[in-house]
């Protein structure tokens, strides 16, 4: 991951982005770099993935232009060879160093054309104008604010201006931002035709997109490893991975010393594709210990995000601590598309459609945000295979009828795609488990009766009088609110509200998040 922050305007621009910075050293610890252009200022703070040598720092400059990126551009090496055969020099190995002969060669219209994780400023310095955008499902944060000067800051997160903007709030995935206005370039949920293939060529084709989206998130300059649950998800990524590497690939897992239930699930995949193995044991000490910093890093107040970073803040911050890693491939992603636990209830195709457009759209201020900045936080870099932009459309387009759970299994598609000798048939077919409980229930319980000691009943009356947007409805959430509001005052609506499956559906009206609270948990925890 990098740092990015510009200010829209030079009044105290400079002090303001070297302020703004301080915040987020860990995302970027390289190296930095402060840039006063005519119109503005242009900060970055480097995490060394693409091209390490000092040539790739950023910002970069071209033909009177700069731009700052946080991202991963694939196939910009095909690329960047197409422009140097139409004249064009480099002077790094970085991917993010094509973005200005593109901005020259298409304008705006470059950001379509990009099959890209990225959040990306660029000014440009014969308009003397700023143009910011983002990736279509939003896997690379960026936030913007007004400061009290009426000058525009976007920064990678919302901690880098809290300090300087009355109102912040996350940039819109799928659009950038020019002469004052968000323009959409991208909408990842439209589907222009509905695909109504048979089942073995709608397989077939997310087998090859996703087998595709994993070989391309393979190439980096760094040392690459694996978050391993031992679900179906990153058990798929992990095991795509080993079938397209010559050593063993590392993996990582992580669990309560208590009851950790996807320990041994992990294991499991681990041993039957032969990665070299890694499990982390945390207590409950650890977890509680670690909670206002995972608030503060999150910069939410959500329950699920908050739960589900538990671990992976842990566990990323061990990899941090005792490895060379430096990039970390993940499975998040692939529930928003195929359906939850929840899901199953779905009264219709229509509605589960409806529900998979609302959770990709979202997916910025929940799954996603919680990937980056529990791997951000600990100076590491995420890729999300199921984000991939053509697999995702595909997926998206599907005939909603074949994503319905008609199949006694959730997530059959997915399932059935990969049929054959990619995982043991009892992982590929086991039941969907939530992150957070996986790791152990005891530390969701943990958690709960935590916030139970820090609050009388009378307390939590009145706590949650103080809330309009977003009130909670527990004690845990009102505990998580409070730690919010010590770090992000005011700035709740940066989170639309809370992640809650959909109570108008019958067998979802539930006030936990936890699909250990639905009928059709099952066998999930076990």
């Amino acid at each position: 991951m990098c740092t990015i922050m510009c200010c829209c305007g030079k009044k105290d621009g400079m002090s303001k982005v070297a302020r703004g910075l301080e915040a987020t050293v860990s995302r970027g610890p390289d190296d930095q770099r402060i840039v006063e252009l005519n119109g503005g200022v242009m900060g970055f703070q480097r995490l060394s993935i693409m091209g390490l040598t000092p040539e790739g720092m950023q910002p970069f400059f071209f033909d009177g232009n700069y731009s700052v990126c946080n991202g991963e551009i694939y196939g910009f090496k095909k690329q960047r060879q197409a422009f140097i055969e139409k004249g064009y020099s480099f002077v790094s190995d970085s991917d993010c160093e094509i973005l200005l002969p593109m901005y020259k060669e298409y304008g705006t219209d470059m950001f379509r054309l990009l099959d890209a994780e990225f959040a990306c400023v660029i000014y440009d310095g014969r308009s003397d104008e700023f143009i910011a955008a983002r990736d279509p499902i939003g896997i690379r944060p960026l936030y913007y604010g007004y400061d009290g000067d009426g000058q525009i800051i976007f920064a990678s997160e919302a901690k880098n201006l809290v300090k300087f903007c009355e109102k912040i709030m996350p940039f819109p995935p799928g659009h950038y931002w020019k002469n004052g206005e968000f323009t959409c370039y991208c909408d990842i949920t439209a589907v222009d035709s509905v695909i109504r293939d048979d089942m073995e060529t709608v397989c077939r084709n997310i087998r090859e997109k996703l087998v595709a989206g994993v070989e391309k998130r393979l190439e980096a300059d760094a040392k690459v490893g694996f978050l391993l649950s031992g679900g179906l998800d990153s058990s798929l990524v992990c095991s795509i991975a080993q079938s397209r590497s010559e050593t063993p690939i590392k993996t990582f897992a992580i669990g309560m010393s208590t009851d950790a239930i996807d320990l041994k699930y992990a294991k499991e995949v681990a041993d039957y594709i032969g990665s070299d193995h890694t499990e982390v044991i945390i207590t409950k000490e650890d977890v509680l210990d670690a909670l206002e910093t995972v608030v503060k890093l999150l910069g939410t107040y959500d329950i699920t995000t908050i739960r589900a970073s538990m671990g992976m803040y842990l566990l990323c911050k061990a990899i941090h601590e005792q490895t060379n890693i430096r990039v970390l491939l993940t499975g998040e992603i692939s529930d928003e598309l195929f359906g939850y636990k929840y899901t199953d209830f779905a009264p219709s195709a229509q509605e589960f459609q409806k529900e998979s457009v609302k959770r990709v759209s979202e997916l910025h201020m929940y799954d996603v945000l919680r990937a980056d900045r529990c791997i951000s936080s600990n100076s590491l870099e995420a890729r999300v295979p199921f984000g991939d932009l053509d697999f995702v459309k595909y997926v998206m387009a599907v005939d909603p009828e074949m994503k319905l759970n008609k199949y006694n299994k959730g997530k059959y598609l997915l399932r059935h795609a990969f049929e054959g000798d990619y995982l043991p048939h009892s992982i590929l077919y086991r039941e969907k488990a939530a992150f957070s409980d996986a790791v152990g229930h005891s530390m969701v319980d943990y958690l709960k009766e935590y916030a139970e000691s820090r609050y009388t009943q009378e307390e939590y009356g009145e706590g949650i009088k103080k809330y309009d947007h977003a009130r909670p409805f527990t004690k845990e959430s009102l505990l998580y609110r409070d730690i919010f509001e010590k770090f992000y005052p005011g700035q709740s609506e940066m989170v639309v509200d809370f992640w809650m499956p959909n109570k108008e559906w019958d067998g979802c009206n539930v006030n936990d998040p936890s699909a250990r609270v639905l009928s059709n948990y099952g066998e999930s925890g076990v």
